[in-house]
């Protein structure tokens, strides 16, 4: 089947029991399936709910109509961080350098992740989120505090520390957290940081680093309005 004109390029990252299907251009549109088939059926499901997040901000994005639309550029071996359920393995692409004009792009993107986030917690307000078959599941607090730390360690791959600040509140620390993923990563983009941690082990580049927040907040935006009772 071939592509259509308005082609998406896509990345497949294929675990031995996860598979996960990502947008090259529009980090944070990223779902997983058994195989590259169910991943890319999702990630094409899901891209009217991604429209809607970024129309909320004001930034064009039209959903494929076409799943041919949905073009594999790149196939990655994951490990098993793609099997137990996060995307682990960086896009060729995403070596790339970001210039000012994309580092502004990419802020805009997260402040629209952001705000759509913000706005899903305060829609489910008041209200029990659904439990799983087995009656697991975090509430809506344990959702926050477990975006802010994964941001936390996010943070630590771009070799950027987050001092912790007492009697903050929870929109008080997503502020910070936020205003400190915009800092590391515009440090990044401007070669402030190392490419390699204190250990040796090799940091994220800016471009990954976004991928991975956004795909998180989304990833936990999404879980919000389908567990709202």
């Amino acid at each position: 089947m071939a592509p259509s004109l308005n082609a998406i390029q896509v990345y497949v990252e294929i675990g031995n029991k996860r598979t996960f299907a990502g947008a090259i251009d529009w980090p944070g549109w990223s779902r997983s399936g058994r195989d590259q088939a169910s991943a890319l059926g999702a990630l094409f499901d899901y891209g009217p709910r991604y429209a809607q997040v970024l129309h909320a901000a004001h930034i064009e994005f039209q959903a494929p109509v076409d799943p041919a639309s949905l073009v594999v550029i790149e196939r990655l071996e994951g490990n098993p961080t793609t099997d137990f359920g996060a995307p682990a393995i960086t896009p060729t692409s995403d070596r790339q350098p970001v210039d000012y004009a994309e580092f502004q792009r990419f802020q805009a993107l997260l402040e629209a992740y952001w705000g759509a986030f913000d706005a899903a917690l305060r829609s489910a307000a008041g209200k029990e989120l659904l439990k799983g078959p087995r009656g697991g599941g975090r509430d809506m607090d344990e959702i926050v505090h477990h975006v802010l730390g994964a941001d936390v360690g996010y943070l630590s791959r771009l070799a950027w520390k987050l001092k912790k600040s007492q009697g903050e509140d929870l929109s008080q620390e997503l502020s910070r957290t936020r205003q400190a993923i915009l800092n590391a990563l515009e440090a990044a983009v401007r070669g402030e940081m190392p490419e390699r941690g204190p250990r040796g082990g090799l940091l994220w580049t800016p471009r990954y680093f976004v991928r991975r927040v956004a795909w998180h907040v989304l990833d936990h935006l999404w879980e919000i309005q389908d567990r709202v009772n």
